[in-house]
């Protein structure tokens, strides 16, 4: 098989190319907030995160980032030798502060003994030209990706999420980090409220023509303490079966370019804030199913991939993010019509 025991281009079989062994995440928390978050485009958050920001999984941010890797290494040594890490830098917006700090937090986790990989999850209205040449400067030391929180390419549903930024926002970013050499990886929700498969197939055939390396496909996930678990609550919107995430999953994987690398498959959230779907809380009881589903259909990633998708209109900053930003679809009930 192309990559070894799965049926799609894997980062597991990335890393162990490129690196010649299993290279491990250690998820960290700069301290940062969001745009969404402080004010400046919102003070809720987009309505599926969480108040850790997506960082559930991460350290505390009141270690330092040396004393955070620190414990992210002994607790994954407890389990299975590891040699080398990913510092992934997981919480909030992590690009959204001044260079000054962001170059002495990340300088501390490159630095770090048995560090391979910088991982950094931003949003892409928040990589202004200084950071992006800090980020720049890293990627001569050691190898930096950049991950973007995109989730749809369509702006009805972006408006729905309270996104805050417009699709050719992401194109430009991208371009931007490209043109460095920084690897970039979008991250993608399946399952937004209202989105059609077809809808879904769309935004895997934009990010095949958007040069990224690698992707993150998430099931969209409604957790407790969120402005999405009040709407599910008022609405009862439908939520995907393990066999309809799978069935999207092989559909989404065959349409994808197979150089880009999966980062994800599926997600996890914190079972403490799970509300729905329960099933994904068994991550690697899902991960079999699909594997077994992909074995079954004899299909593979890049099976019907095909290039051609429109590029969009590249064009971005932050401080017009908030001007831009999508106006609410009435055909789309959107959240604000069900938030008291």
């Amino acid at each position: 098989m192309q990559w070894g025991d799965k049926p799609y281009h894997s980062l597991d079989y990335e890393m162990k190319k490129r690196f010649g062994e299993k290279v491990y995440r250690l998820a960290l928390n700069g301290g940062m907030t969001c745009p969404n978050r402080d004010g400046t485009l919102g003070d809720r958050g987009c309505i599926f995160c969480s108040q850790g920001g997506s960082g559930d999984f991460a350290a505390s941010a009141s270690l330092s980032v040396t004393e955070q890797l620190n414990q992210q290494k002994a607790l994954l040594l407890q389990k299975r030798p590891v040699r080398r890490f990913i510092a992934y830098f997981q919480a909030y917006t992590n690009t959204y502060a001044p260079v000054g700090y962001l170059e002495k937090i990340f300088s501390e986790a490159a630095r770090f003994p048995d560090v391979a990989v910088l991982s950094i999850a931003t949003r892409p209205d928040c990589i202004p030209d200084d950071v992006l040449a800090l980020l720049d400067r890293l990627n001569q030391e050691l190898p930096v990706w950049v991950e973007l929180g995109l989730q749809t390419i369509h702006e009805r549903s972006a408006a729905f999420i309270r996104r805050g930024y417009p699709l050719s926002c992401f194109s430009d970013t991208a371009a931007r980090l490209r043109s460095c050499g920084i690897e970039v990886i979008a991250h993608t929700i399946l399952g937004l409220p209202g989105e059609s498969e077809q809808d879904m197939l769309d935004t895997i055939d934009y990010l095949n023509q958007a040069d990224i390396q690698g992707i993150k496909l998430q099931m969209l996930h409604i957790l407790e303490g969120t402005d999405l678990a009040d709407y599910y609550r008022r609405t009862g919107f439908p939520v995907m079966s393990l066999e309809e995430y799978s069935h999207l999953i092989i559909r989404c994987t065959e349409r994808l370019s197979p150089d880009i690398v999966v980062h994800r498959l599926t997600g996890d959230g914190p079972g403490r804030l799970l509300i729905a779907p329960e099933w994904s809380a068994g991550k690697r009881n899902v991960l079999n199913y699909i594997h077994a589903q992909f074995r079954q259909q004899k299909t593979w990633q890049g099976r019907l991939f095909t290039a051609g998708a429109k590029e969009p209109e590249r064009t971005c900053s932050l401080q017009t993010a908030a001007a831009n930003q999508p106006k609410e679809d009435t055909e789309c009930q959107t959240l604000s019509q069900y938030i008291n």
